[in-house]
């Protein structure tokens, strides 16, 4: 209960309710005070009214004698009392004699009452008295039904309250709702059409901030465009030199040297590649209408093609399992990318004499691309990280520098789909298997 009304506490449309349900609270409560206060004189009032309007009938002889007027109302107790021309009776009645003409407050048998004592012309005396008990229960009962409908007003004012706040903080909800569904990389201006004046400063800074986190992103993505674009013509020159190193003898400690450092080169050759790609990712127009439809088997046999030669002398067999015309919505280049980091990274990690099988089918709406090999798979620790940028793992192969997986992943994010990294358990049977969905073109 207490962590429900601090989070309620924290909310601008839990303060609003609360601050208002006090207001209406509390002005219902005193409201209702003076409504039962003011009902309950007014019902005293009346039946003062019906007193001096009985004494009026007594005086005129319409009613003589000593009695019960319960026909005036079956519950009000009203008597009629002769006092005579003189006191007599019980102790009670002398007394009432002795008050003067009007309206007083005396006792009748011990209880408290409201009398009225009229003298007429031949000098004998009367009075019309009402218990004070049943007068209070009387005007009580009159003033709990004047306050009744504002006590049932209260939880109707306290509803309308909270449709009123939910209604006004629509459009924040709405903002909210808009900024959690777009990409991360939508940097577009939200719109401040339709908003309450009062949210327009705040919807002025937040387009503020995203044009400024927008041109520190260009910045960013220039600079890795470049700064790989600039380095891969030293880096050329260098592998160039050191393939020239191969036609000139060299001692074996040279020769070890020359191929740590061509490996090095390698590397670093990789990564430029695997940079300019990230750069071109990045470049890539967010909205996917304006993507053209691509066919993602043809975008594979492609990739296949131009590795087929690299899977051959690793004594690694590549080829399809399963391949039918599917459509999807993409950059071709990204597609090719996404494909050949995929396959890239399943020959790195199967051994001579292991296989690699690419399916490409449709599921429904979902076009579906699925890579098996006969690697060692990946350890369970380490496979929900396998697409984290630089992550190699335990057992890192080739030139790989870990960037191949994550610019995969963004890419499908890009996409609208999904990817997932499964180790095979079949019988006889060990590898990794990667599986991506994407939205399928109609």
């Amino acid at each position: 209960m207490d962590g429900g009304s601090g989070a309620m506490t924290k909310s601008l449309r839990g303060r609003l309710f609360i601050s208002l349900t006090t207001i209406v609270l509390l002005t219902g409560l005193v409201g209702g005070v003076f409504a039962h206060r003011w009902a309950f004189d007014e019902a005293i009032e009346t039946q003062d009214s019906v007193l001096i309007q009985i004494a009026d009938l007594v005086q005129g002889g319409g009613l003589t004698g000593t009695q019960d007027l319960h026909g005036v109302d079956e519950d009000s107790e009203i008597w009629l009392m002769e006092l005579g021309k003189a006191p007599q009776g019980t102790p009670e009645q002398r007394q009432l004699w002795r008050l003067q003409d009007g309206m007083r407050d005396a006792t009748r048998n011990g209880k408290p009452i409201r009398v009225v004592l009229r003298t007429r012309s031949d000098g004998s005396r009367f009075a019309v008295a009402q218990s004070t008990g049943v007068r209070d229960e009387i005007a009580g009962d009159m003033a709990f039904r004047t306050v009744l409908p504002i006590a049932a007003l209260i939880p109707c004012l306290m509803l309308v309250i909270a449709f009123v706040i939910a209604r006004s903080l629509r459009p924040m909800v709405r903002l909210a709702d808009e900024l959690d569904a777009r990409p991360a990389d939508d940097m577009t201006a939200l719109p401040l059409h339709g908003l309450p004046s009062e949210l327009n400063p705040f919807v002025s800074s937040i387009n503020g901030l995203l044009r400024r986190v927008h041109d520190m992103m260009e910045q960013q993505r220039r600079f890795v465009a470049d700064a790989a674009h600039e380095l891969r013509t030293p880096l050329t020159a260098l592998s160039l030199q050191a393939e020239n190193l191969d036609q000139v003898e060299l001692p074996p400690a040279a020769r070890e040297r020359l191929a740590a450092l061509r490996q090095g080169m390698r590397r670093s050759k990789h990564l430029l590649e695997q940079l300019l790609a990230l750069a071109r990712h990045d470049v890539t127009p967010s909205d996917r209408v304006q993507w053209e439809v691509v066919e993602l088997d043809r975008t594979a046999r492609r990739v296949i093609a131009d590795l087929l030669r690299e899977a051959i002398g690793r004594g690694v067999d590549l080829g399809f399992a399963r391949a039918e015309l599917v459509p999807v919505r993409g950059e071709p280049v990204m597609l090719a990318a996404m494909i050949r980091n995929l396959i890239d990274n399943a020959l790195r990690f199967t051994p001579e004499g292991g296989r690699i099988d690419v399916a490409i089918y449709q599921d429904d709406t979902t076009a579906v691309l699925q890579i098996e090999d006969t690697g060692p798979g990946v350890s369970p620790d380490e496979i929900d990280r396998i697409f984290e940028p630089f992550f190699r793992g335990q057992r890192p192969e080739g030139d790989g520098v870990g960037l191949g997986l994550s610019i995969v992943k963004r890419i499908v994010d890009r996409l609208g789909g999904t990817i997932e990294a499964v180790n095979m358990t079949e019988a006889g049977r060990t590898g990794l298997r990667i599986v991506v969905k994407l939205p399928a073109a109609a």
